[in-house]
C-alpha cells in the first residue's frame, strides 16, 4: 500500500471581510469572507480552504472609453447611467459584489469633485445591497482628495479601497482606518514589493487583517506560468509562516487581459495567433 505524503503548514491565510450588514454596523445586504487557507489551491487533502474565489462586477461612474466589443454589447445600454448599470449586474446577473470605478474623477476625463463622487456612492449604497470594492481614477493627487471623501460616504460599510501603491499609501491608509474600511495594496508582480508595502501599511496602523493583495497580473501579457509563479512565490512564503504576506489575492484580470495585444490583436496583424 502506497502511503500519500502531505504537506504540513505552519501558516495560514487572513480572512477578509468585504460589506457590513445593518448587525455589523453598515447596510449591506450581505457579507462575503475570503481567504481563510491553509493550503495551496486545490489540495483539499493537506488543509482547509474554507472560502471560494469571488467575482466581482466592475462599474464604472462614466461611459468607458476603448472597452472591448464583447463587453460593450452587454453594457453600453446603461454605462450612461452608472445607478442603472450597477442594478443590472445585480438584478439580472446575480453579482454578490461590485467593484466601482470611479474614473470620471480623473482629470482627463470629467474631473469630477470628491463631493461628486461622494454623492454619488452615497446614492450607489442605496440602490444596491451588495458590497463593494471602491477603486479611484488612477491619478494618485486626485484620489488623495476622492477616495477619502468616498469612504466616509461609505463609513462602516467594510469596502475594499484601492489602491494604496508604495509612493502613495499614507492617505488611503488612513481614511480606511477613520471609516472602517479595507485596502488594496498594489504591488507590480514584484512578492519583496508586496512585502514591504504590506509593512508601511501596518506602520500606519491599518491590521494586516483588513489588507488583500493586488499583484497586477492577468493570464495574457505576462504570460501564464510568470503570473502563477509569483503568487505562488507568495502564498508559498504565507503559508511557511511569513505573516506579511499572509494576505488573500484580489486580481483585475479583466482589466490586465484586454489591454495585452493578445486579446486586441487582429489576424493579420498575427496570423498564428487566430482572431481576437
Amino acid at each position: 500500500m502506497v502511503e500519500l505524503m502531505y504537506e504540513k503548514w505552519q501558516g495560514s491565510i487572513n480572512t477578509v471581510q468585504i460589506g457590513a450588514t445593518e448587525k455589523e454596523g453598515g447596510s449591506r445586504c450581505h457579507s462575503i469572507q475570503v481567504g481563510g487557507a491553509k493550503t495551496l489551491p486545490f489540495l483539499f487533502s493537506e488543509g482547509e480552504l474554507p472560502h471560494k474565489p469571488v467575482i466581482a462586477f466592475e462599474i464604472w461612474d462614466t461611459v468607458p472609453r476603448d472597452w472591448p466589443e464583447p463587453l460593450q454589447g452587454c453594457f453600453s445600454g446603461v454605462w450612461n447611467e452608472p445607478l442603472a448599470w450597477a442594478e443590472l449586474c445585480v438584478e439580472k446577473f446575480g453579482a454578490k459584489l461590485l467593484c466601482v470605478r470611479l474614473q470620471a474623477a480623473h482629470p482627463e476625463f470629467e474631473n469630477k469633485s470628491p463631493e461628486q463622487e461622494q454623492a454619488f456612492i452615497s446614492k450607489l449604497l442605496k440602490r444596491v445591497g451588495v458590497p463593494l470594492i471602491i477603486i479611484g481614477c488612477g491619478d494618485d493627487a486626485k484620489d488623495n482628495e476622492v477616495l477619502p471623501a468616498v469612504s466616509e460616504a461609505a463609513k462602516n460599510e467594510r469596502c475594499l479601497l484601492g489602491s494604496a501603491v508604495h509612493d502613495n499609501y499614507r492617505t488611503i491608509v488612513a481614511s480606511a482606518i477613520a471609516y472602517g474600511q479595507s485596502i488594496i495594496a498594489e504591488s507590480p508582480i514584484d512578492v519583496n514589493i508586496a512585502k514591504q508595502l504590506n509593512m508601511l501599511i501596518m506602520d500606519v496602523g491599518l491590521p494586516l487583517e483588513r489588507i488583500v493583495i493586488d499583484p497586477t497580473i492577468g493570464a495574457l501579457g505576462y504570460g501564464l506560468e510568470y503570473a502563477y509563479s509569483i503568487m505562488e512565490r507568495a502564498r508559498l512564503a504565507a503559508l511557511a509562516g511569513d505573516r506579511t504576506l499572509a494576505c488573500p489575492f484580489l486580481c483585475f484580470v479583466g482589466q490586465e487581459s484586454w489591454r495585452a495585444k493578445e486579446a486586441k490583436a487582429t489576424e493579420e496583424e498575427f496570423p498564428d495567433w487566430g482572431n481576437s
